[in-house]
């Protein structure tokens, strides 16, 4: 099955079974391999859909026909984002293995609400992992990028 569909801004036609992961379309099929294979819960793979960030882990090829993709890559090709200033300012990187869908995540938040207390994005980046534990490292980075912004 040919599936059409625009990844960072760009269009782009995959021909996979229509059950295929999105996750493996952009990591095998696109070569763009920030965006991260994890547990299927744990926001590793959190791209935008649309706009909205989803779980690319679990969203058949067969559903994006016609749909914008946005990964890590597009975010912004030269780490200029606030958010991924921020994420070097504030040091969150351990391992690093998270922090593409936890960028995504809280690029999400930031884009309906620019500026959201502490509660509200403990309370969104919820859906994200990360085995190293750097979460208040992450909550200062949503922070900084919310005030900077």
């Amino acid at each position: 099955m040919t599936v059409n569909f625009t990844v960072n801004g760009k269009p782009a036609a995959v021909d996979v079974p229509p059950a295929t992961p999105l996750l493996w379309v952009i990591r095998e099929g696109l070569q763009l391999t920030g965006t991260k294979f994890g547990c299927g819960l744990c926001g590793a793979c959190m791209v935008h859909l649309d706009g909205k960030r989803a779980f690319s882990c679990q969203i058949q090829v067969s559903e994006i026909a016609g749909k914008s993709v946005t990964t890590i890559e597009g975010l912004s090709p030269d780490s200029s984002h606030p958010l991924q200033k921020a994420w070097l300012a504030e040091q969150v990187p351990q391992c690093g293995y998270c922090q593409s869908g936890q960028i995504m995540s809280a690029a999400d938040l930031l884009s309906q609400n620019p500026r959201p207390t502490r509660d509200q994005i403990v309370e969104h980046m919820s859906t994200n992992i990360c085995r190293c534990g750097t979460y208040q490292r992450i909550v200062r980075a949503v922070e900084r990028a919310a005030q900077e912004a």
